[in-house]
């Protein structure tokens, strides 16, 4: 049985969280945007089988190029969105493509983040030979185009979707593999690290404990700019007819089909480049965000 007083902290409690929530959205508009933009993104890959009115892979050559419904001026289109050049439905293409363009970008960065962390935590940790050894490879890794060595991979390889999450993850660790080691470089000779190792701690339970906390924040912000940047880097592949198989619905394969129906059947390339563009938006506002919260530089 509840009191007067324990509905009022119930009460207060409700309010501090909203008073807390509208502070946030007039601090951190572009973060809030950028956070709402990939909720949506996030939310339609999840839930594509119930958001969607049609079967995204359902051809009907009588609907060919079909117009948006509320543009068309005889008022027979059925699709939202359009349909495209053998008569699918435009709209659930583009929900079911936020599947592949994620798992692209959460998987591959999930990659090269391990690899990445590991190499890092190592190569600025023990520093000497391990360092000159992991820090050379990357600079090889550098050194060679990722949209050329994709591909050479690709053309060897074939086509599919975790061909590439491989590829992304195996090429991208460099970023976070930099990143690390020049922030674990400045830690190791912190008090509290010496402190750890002076009362007998073994490296493995420094870097666990002190060490690798210390840098989440800074792989967290990284890792949310890379899913955008994977995302972009799915759709050119795609594009070019070397990412994800042409029966598949994905973005970037959307807009290689619609090449040729510019002129005539805008809706066809609007509408995917407009869901790639605020899919990679929304990371991108949010890793800004991420980027202002947790970086103590610019804090100062």
């Amino acid at each position: 049985m509840t009191t007067k007083n324990d509905e009022k902290i119930i009460v207060k409690g409700k309010k501090s969280l909203g008073k807390k929530f509208i502070q946030f959205v007039k601090k951190n508009p572009a973060g809030f945007v950028g956070l709402l933009l990939v909720v949506l993104s996030v939310g339609s890959a999840l839930f594509a089988q119930w958001i969607t009115p049609f079967d995204p892979t359902k051809a009907s050559l009588m609907d060919r190029l079909a117009p948006p419904s509320w543009s068309d001026p005889t008022g027979e289109s059925v699709f939202f969105l359009g349909a495209d050049q053998i008569g699918r439905d435009l709209f659930s293409r583009i929900i079911y493509g936020a599947k592949i363009s994620l798992m692209v970008g959460f998987f591959g960065v999930l990659i090269s983040l391990v690899i990445g962390t590991i190499l890092g935590l190592i190569s600025g940790y023990f520093g000497k030979w391990m360092d000159d050894f992991i820090m050379r490879t990357a600079d090889v890794q550098l050194a060679f185009p990722f949209i050329l060595f994709a591909i050479v991979v690709m053309s060897v390889l074939g086509t599919g979707v975790w061909k590439i999450i491989i590829i992304l993850g195996l090429t991208y660790w460099v970023g976070f593999a930099r990143l690390i080691r020049g922030q674990v470089i400045a830690l190791k000779e912190q008090e509290f690290v010496q402190a750890a190792r002076a009362i007998g701690g073994t490296n493995f339970t420094i870097i666990r404990k002190h060490i690798l906390p210390n840098v989440l924040s800074s792989i967290l912000v990284l890792g949310t700019m890379y899913i955008a940047e994977f995302i972009l880097l799915e759709a050119s592949l795609t594009f070019l007819g070397l990412g994800v198989d042409p029966t598949i619905p994905s973005w970037g394969g959307m807009l290689a089909d619609s090449r040729n129906y510019i002129t005539t059947a805008w809706w066809t390339a609007v509408f995917p480049g407009v869901a790639i563009m605020i899919t990679v938006l929304g990371f991108n506002l949010l890793g800004d965000w991420l980027r202002d919260r947790f970086d103590p530089n610019l804090k100062m």
